[in-house]
């Protein structure tokens, strides 16, 4: 089949960006024939977060690249509608995270509906928002109109679509981001990021925002118990909020020798040099849909201690590929305290190596496929 994406792309960097990518590769892996349209303006400065939405990193090979939507332009999303409508593509997957693409995205896949050919699928990562906005129900409402069936990667966002829709709709796990080096061993790792070799780390990565638990994190670093068991903590990932109340924290309590900070955007390109240094990789999340970084860490078969809420315990294994607990601090310091004692997990490389299996781009691609296409 033709089939297009409509999402972020390069030179958009962070992990949308790199799952539209690797979406795109296990398509034609399939021997369809795929590209994406990504965005020229994906969110206005005053709007974005970070230091720049672009990255460094090369262009992926062999994957055609439309870098042509504007976010606030309205006639830009009659323009681009009226192009994609003409390419008559059979399957357009389009990405659904934030209300705020919500007018882009509606108005230019209500232009692509008319060839009357094109058939639309939502990849549909929240479809209510971490951080709520105005206007998030009717932009997404909006958008909601335009699609003929939906994937979820949590069973939370599947059951919030349900309050909206009741188009097709099936839940498939997020698959293994598998694009990343492999892992080397920890003191080749520690030595590139010229940090001790014989130290127990928990890894924290990923864009630091509010609900990602980081205040928990460092409370658990605060514990006498953690430090007297010589354990830091590697804070890996870009600030997505004011990241005074974290200095304050870290100046507070002492955490400076505690907590190694790498906040500036970590490329892909150095991804495999944090997980292959940390022992167990940490999400004291507050509130969760699914997680990319859970997919990145059986990538590189690394534990996980992560909080009971939204989909992250459908894809960590309670004792078999980590833990799950509260998300609190006394929780994280119970669960780290106990990974560290002898044979905490029994197996656990052999569960992690089988459980990532599940999550393969074939799986995800066909589950894909038959709720787009069910009668084929």
């Amino acid at each position: 089949m033709d089939i297009a994406i409509i999402g972020p792309a390069h030179p958009l960097r962070g992990g949308l960006a790199t799952y539209d990518e690797r979406l795109a590769k296990a398509f034609q892996d399939m021997g369809h024939t795929a590209c994406i349209y990504s965005y020229s303006l994906q969110y206005p400065s005053f709007l974005f977060p970070g230091k720049t939405q672009y990255t460094d990193d090369p262009s992926p090979k062999d994957i055609t690249i439309h870098t042509v939507i504007n976010s606030v332009n309205p006639l830009n999303w009659l323009s681009v509608g009226k192009k994609i409508k003409k390419a008559k593509h059979d399957l357009i997957v389009v990405r659904y995270w934030l209300p705020f693409m919500g007018p882009a995205l509606g108005t230019i896949l209500r232009q692509v509906k008319k060839n009357k050919h094109t058939q639309v699928l939502c990849i549909a990562d929240n479809v209510i928002p971490h951080e709520k906005r105005p206007g998030d129900t009717a932009f997404t409402k909006y958008f909601l109109k335009t699609i003929d069936s939906f994937i979820t990667m949590s069973k939370d966002v599947l059951k919030d679509l349900k309050n909206f829709t009741d188009k097709p709709a099936m839940f498939s796990a997020h698959p293994l981001y598998d694009n990343f080096e492999e892992t080397i061993g920890k003191e080749e790792a520690c030595k590139q990021l010229n940090i001790d070799t014989d130290t127990k780390y928990l890894l924290f990565f990923g864009f630091i925002r509010k609900y990602k638990g980081l205040d928990i994190m460092l409370e658990v670093m605060s514990d006498k118990r953690i430090q007297d068991a010589g354990i830091k903590l590697i804070l890996a990932g870009e600030y997505y909020e004011d990241r005074k109340p974290y200095d304050e924290l870290i100046e507070k309590n002492k955490l400076q020798d505690h907590v190694l900070q790498f906040t500036e955007f970590i490329p892909n390109s150095e991804v495999h040099y944090y997980f292959s240094a940390a022992d167990v990789v940490v999400q004291p999340y507050k509130s969760a849909t699914q997680s990319g970084i859970t997919q990145v860490a059986y990538h590189f078969e690394k534990p996980m201690i992560v909080s009971n809420v939204g989909g992250l315990p459908e894809v960590v294994l309670d004792g078999k590929t980590g833990f799950v607990v509260q998300p609190d601090a006394r929780s994280f310091v119970d669960a780290i305290l106990r990974f560290y004692q002898t044979n905490s997990i029994p197996q656990m490389e052999q569960h992690l190596q089988t459980e990532k299996k599940k999550y393969s781009w074939d799986t995800f691609v066909n589950n894909l496929l038959s709720t787009a296409f069910p009668s084929k």
